[in-house]
């Protein structure tokens, strides 16, 4: 931190809330500055102690943070919470800044990873979607062996051809499969195409990171989970 840093930009740049999030704390008079009550637009020192609610700020800039979230139906993937209110950054309410990975849209459910490594999100986005995503998925009306056939087979969608991909039905009206794209939409567009309407759509696992956790639940990886990721960002940094 640079001598003079205003207060609000401080908690930003260390992870632990927005600026905005940190401007409301001290309007409530949590926020204490070498045990004075901080106050509005205050610049604070390299050797100044801070205290929020009376513990110590004592967040690890470089600490790593990588969780699984079961999201639920209705929550959307942005990190602008000020344009949509029903956002995962303020659902979870985490004590440090995250990011997802990815996105799930509105209407579906499942797992999303999250986490406060900027440079490994970008990695992984830019990784040629090589990583395997899999989804249960309920439609309208039962499903044939046609549709099934169709959709691992690859379906034209936005001026494009699905990659092949394991498709296996379940159930008479409900299905597994088995991604390596992450096309907007896909599996919804897929579906249309063939004129079956989706009614539930869950992703159950990325990579070896499976759903484990109740709806609107989260957990940190273990360390083979993280390990998987590292890995795929080696594989980002090869393939760019």
């Amino acid at each position: 931190m640079n001598n003079d840093t205003r207060l609000n930009k401080y908690f930003s740049e260390i992870g632990y809330c927005s600026r905005r999030a940190a401007d409301k704390l001290i309007e409530e008079g949590r926020v204490y500055v070498n045990g004075q009550i901080a106050i509005m637009g205050q610049k604070i020192k390299v050797d100044d102690s801070i205290k929020v609610d009376g513990k110590s700020l004592d967040i690890k800039k470089n600490k790593d943070i990588y969780i699984a979230f079961n999201k639920p139906k209705g929550i959307v993937c942005t990190t602008d919470t000020k344009v949509e209110k029903d956002n995962i950054i303020d659902f979870i309410n985490y004590p440090i800044r995250i990011f997802p990975i990815g996105r799930l849209d509105k209407a579906s459910e499942g797992l999303i990873l999250l986490t406060n490594d900027g440079d490994i999100v970008n990695k992984i986005l830019r990784a040629r979607n090589n990583h395997e995503k899999e989804y249960v998925v309920t439609v309208n009306r039962p499903i044939t062996k046609e549709f099934i056939s169709k959709m691992g087979e690859g379906v034209p969608i936005l001026d494009t051809i699905t990659r092949k991909c394991f498709v296996k039905q379940t159930h008479k009206k409900q299905f597994k499969i088995i991604l390596t794209q992450g096309l907007n939409r896909q599996i919804r567009r897929m579906c249309e195409y063939l004129n079956f309407r989706v009614v539930k759509l869950q992703r159950i696992r990325i990579m070896n990171i499976k759903l484990d956790t109740e709806s609107g639940i989260y957990r940190d990886l273990n360390q083979r989970e993280i390990k998987s990721l590292k890995k795929l960002t080696e594989d980002s940094k090869k393939h760019n």
